[in-house]
């Protein structure tokens, strides 16, 4: 299919960076209604090593500069990258689909004839209601892995007070190594089932990212311990009066005692000392048991549905 001549492909390099996390807000807002893409979502996403995007990453801008579609891939390490896909719904959505993707699918065929090795792609972020991004996904082989439901969370309302079972305390994640193995052996266990997680070193560039957002007082990276034993973690930052809990997790073992709610409950109090007004929450709703309680209790005003797809190699 031939990429019609008002549409230019540049590397992600070439575009400013305010101009992608504006087209991302307007995809949100196309597919919801509302648009909750920051800046720091963006460079949380695209700050590991591993994002290249002078040759992993790619736009689509029309002739007046602005972009119509991303697709980028990041290696993190293994056998398996991360993508992203990403497509304004509109005249030429299905070719921009179809045509980035090509390129993140021959890029992907590129890597493992340099390393030796097939690997599996995961593109995150595709919203419930995306008219192209998921046919054109399932069409190239791609399958349905996991649905998470993220809800927005009105700061503005009364905090629920977070209440800690007897013996547990709270402290900061430290980047040494102990603190590093213990939370990443957390997040190994708590990962929703068909949900990829991530392996020890990307785990720990992650909470580099972290720990020097907090320096910057942007970030939150919280540990909760029962008689010195690590039970469950969370990890948030804020943006432009937005705030977003990017990982929770309680140890199996250790659920049912109220830890993950005092693990959100602490992180939107930290939240909003940074000056959020809202936040999201992703939320694996099969794991549950009374969602709209939960929604009540957190001031919950609205959610969607975000899908990750896999394509495993043949």
């Amino acid at each position: 299919m031939t990429l019609p001549e008002h549409l230019a492909v540049k590397s992600a390099a070439e575009v400013p960076l305010d101009s992608l996390v504006d087209f991302v807000r307007s995809y949100e807002e196309s597919i919801t209604g509302i648009a909750s893409y920051t800046r720091e979502d963006f460079l949380l996403e695209t700050g590991h090593p591993g994002y290249d995007p002078f040759h992993n990453s790619w736009c689509l801008t029309r002739p007046q500069g602005d972009v119509m579609a991303w697709g980028g891939l990041t290696l993190r390490g293994g056998t398996s990258m991360d993508g992203a896909l990403t497509v304004l719904p509109g005249d030429d959505s299905d070719t921009a689909a179809r045509e980035l993707l090509g390129r993140l699918l021959h890029r992907t065929d590129e890597l493992a004839m340099e390393h030796g090795s097939e690997s599996e792609i995961t593109i995150g972020g595709v919203l419930t209601g995306d008219p192209v991004v998921p046919r054109v996904l399932e069409e190239a082989g791609f399958r349905r892995q996991v649905s998470f439901t993220q809800a927005e969370i009105d700061l503005t309302a009364p905090p629920v007070a977070a209440v800690l079972p007897e013996g547990a305390r709270v402290r900061p994640i430290d980047t040494k190594p102990d603190d590093v193995r213990a939370v990443h052996r957390l997040h190994v266990q708590t990962r929703a089932k068909g949900t990829r997680t991530l392996d020890y070193e990307t785990f720990r560039t992650r909470l580099d990212q972290f720990d020097v957002a907090t320096e910057q007082g942007v970030g939150i990276a919280l540990l909760i311990e029962i008689a010195g034993r690590p039970v469950g973690h969370v990890l948030a930052y804020a943006g432009d009066g937005h705030g977003r809990i990017v990982d929770v997790g309680v140890s199996p073992a250790s659920r049912g005692l109220g830890i993950g709610l005092a693990l959100i409950t602490t992180a939107l109090a930290g939240l909003r000392e940074l000056g959020c007004h809202r936040a999201l929450l992703a939320l694996d709703s099969s794991r549950i048991q009374d969602l709209n309680g939960l929604y009540t209790l957190l001031s919950v005003k609205g959610s969607r549905a975000v899908t990750h797809y896999v394509k495993r190699p043949s």
